[in-house]
Order: structure tokens, then sequence, then C-alpha cells
């Protein structure tokens, strides 16, 4: 079963639960010689740690990760790399109520049908997003080893529920995404978003919302048709993180309305390069990216756990009543940031070294 791993040549495997004593992953593929910074893998832990500001769930974890092998004097060694991360304020407790129902729109009914009824019901168990810190530890290394690539990638928050950022990534100042817990780069627009997720919050209910991310410096020739095209693999992994309902990417699903004339992306040199008057394409044509910026955005659902009382059944199939318990996101998109730029840049990782073996 490889459900629990990702990636072809930088390729990663994740464990753990939500309550169990960690969650980790194993990093395979990583080329020797990499300088590693721990503190630039824990600052990315924390952009996504629960407990960061009252507009996110009030567990308390350091998710400070403790790299158990594949790292010697400061760079990798070309083996395995293994992170750990110890949960530390896990209250099982909170969920007991939980342990022979079901929760509307959660994994627990279709964990608990697919397994044969085992099921850990503790905050969800391996169906937690608390699954995505490995993936973010992971996601630090292969940032780390893009940026000596020059390819840098930037994640943000363009909506919530129906308040919506509508200006070009090109007209945003990245640097400006931390400014807030909310993460949107239009401070005037982040707070805004802020003030509806805490009316949502008050209500005992959850919102959903958009995040966008660009990726600039991405080399020509990544990605591998006819079934691993750089889009299709980038929606994969976007797809895979808990809440993710929606991917598109370039101009997606605007693009319907216009012509074949006004939506093809011509080609022009510039000192010695070719590029692209437009980007409609988002930086991919065929599968393969072209040297442009590659941009996309990813529709996260309302979390489906509720601090209302909803109608379901138990494992014997019965109705019951289901009041969610427990810390819970109002709303994901601000801690789902640095989770989509960390599944980003394991795409592009991996396309970039799979690219060495595509030429003579």
């Amino acid at each position: 079963m490889a459900g629990n791993i990702f990636g072809n040549t930088f390729k990663i495997s994740t464990f753990g639960e939500s309550h169990g004593k960690a969650i980790g992953v194993i990093i395979d593929g990583c080329p020797a010689g990499l300088a590693i910074d721990e503190d630039f893998i824990q600052n990315e832990l924390q952009r996504r740690r629960p407990g960061q500001s009252k507009i996110v769930t009030q567990r308390k974890e350091s998710d400070t990760a403790q790299i158990l092998s594949g790292i010697f004097e400061g760079k990798s060694t070309g083996t395995p790399i293994s992170i750990v991360i110890y949960n530390a304020d896990a209250r099982s407790k909170d969920y007991s109520h939980i342990a022979d129902k079901f929760r509307p729109s959660h994994a627990d009914f279709t964990y608990h049908e697919k397994y044969g009824g085992v099921r850990d019901y503790r905050g969800g168990g391996r169906s937690s997003a608390r699954e995505t810190a490995a993936r973010v530890a992971a996601g630090a290394i292969a940032k780390l080893f893009l940026k000596e690539k020059g390819i840098e990638i930037y994640g943000y928050v363009s909506q919530v529920g129906a308040l919506k950022l509508d200006k070009n990534y090109a007209d945003l100042d990245f640097s400006k995404v931390e400014n807030t817990p909310i993460r949107c780069p239009d401070l005037e627009m982040a707070e805004k978003m802020i003030d509806h997720i805490k009316v949502v919050k008050k209500a005992g209910d959850t919102i959903g919302g958009v995040v966008n991310c660009v990726i600039q410096g991405c080399p020509l020739g990544l990605g591998e048709p006819a079934f691993d095209k750089l889009h299709a693999e980038l929606g994969k992994a976007m797809l895979s993180i808990n809440a993710c309902k929606g991917f598109e990417y370039g101009s997606g699903f605007e693009g319907v309305t216009m012509r074949g004339s006004a939506h093809n992306d011509v080609f022009f040199e510039e000192d010695g390069q070719v590029k692209t008057k437009t980007n409609y394409s988002g930086g991919i044509q065929g599968g393969i990216s072209n040297g442009m910026d590659i941009y996309f955005k990813c529709a996260f659902k309302p979390v489906a756990t509720i601090v209302q009382s909803q109608e379901s059944v138990n494992e014997k199939g019965e109705k019951v009543e289901v009041v969610g318990k427990g810390r819970h996101d109002p709303c994901v998109v601000p801690r789902a940031v640095p989770i989509v730029e960390a599944m980003a840049a394991l795409v592009i990782a991996d396309f970039f070294l799979r690219q060495r073996a595509a030429n003579i």
C-alpha cells in the first residue's frame, strides 16, 4: 500500500496520527551536500503550527522537528532523512463522544468502512490535518534545495468566504504575507477576513477559503508527459491536502470565456530568452514548464467539525446527534499556506531531479 508515499525521485513517506506519540516523515532522494538550515525548517513549521493566533485551533504544539538521520555536519548525506515531531498537547478525551459515531462530512465513516471497523477516532487519527506538519518539514528541505537553483515559492490567502482579493499576484508584495495571521498580503482585505472568521467562530461555525501560490524561477522542461504532466502532479499534490476541494492553474475556469485568439500566449525573444507576452498557460504548456511564472489556486472547504448539534448515525446505523468538541480551526486557510508551498516545493524538486535523466 503506497498511499502514504509521495514523489518519484525526491520521495517522502509520512507516518503518525493526530493523538499518537508522534508524526514524522522519511525523505529519500535528497542529493548529498545540501546545506540544511534547521532554523528554516523550524520556522516553516511555526507557520503551520496550531495555536499561533486567535483565528486558528488553540491546540498548543511546539512542533519541534527532531532530525534523526541523513544529516551530518550540517549537510545532507544522500541517505534517507528522517524527521520526527512529537505530539505534546493531545486531549483524546475530547473525542470519546464520537468513538462510535460519525461526524458529518468528516473521514470517520469512510475510514471505518475502508478498514473494516478499525478506526482511531481521536482527532481523526491519520485523517487529521496534523499529518501535514510532516509534509511541511519535508517541504522545507525541498525549498532549501530549490533556493540553490534560484526557484522561489510564494503562497497567500486570496479569499475567505465571499471576501475575495481581486488583484493580480504581480501587483502584490509577498513580503507582507506574514504581517497578519490570515496571511493575505493586502492588509486592508486581511483585516476584513480576520473579522469575518471571528464572527463565524463565535457562531460555532466554520468557513472556507482560497490559497494562491506562485512559483518563480522555475526552469524550462519540468514535467513528464503523458501521465506525469507538471500541472497534473501539482493538482494531485494540492488535492491530497486535507479539506482541499478544488485546484486550477493559469486562466483556470475563467479561460473558457475567452477565444483562442485572446487566450494564446504569444512568444517573443528578450535578451536571448524566449518568453510569452501573456501567461494564461500558468507557466505550463503540454504538461511541461515553459520558464514563465507558475501560478495556481486551491479551494478549501469549511472545516467539517463544528460546535453545533448535527444529525448523524453511529456504527449500528442508529440515528444520533453529534456536537463537535475539542479544538478546531474555524478556517483552515491561514495554516494551509505553508502546506501548499511545501507540496509545491516537493513537486518541483522531484521534477527537477527527474529532468536530469531526460537528456544525454
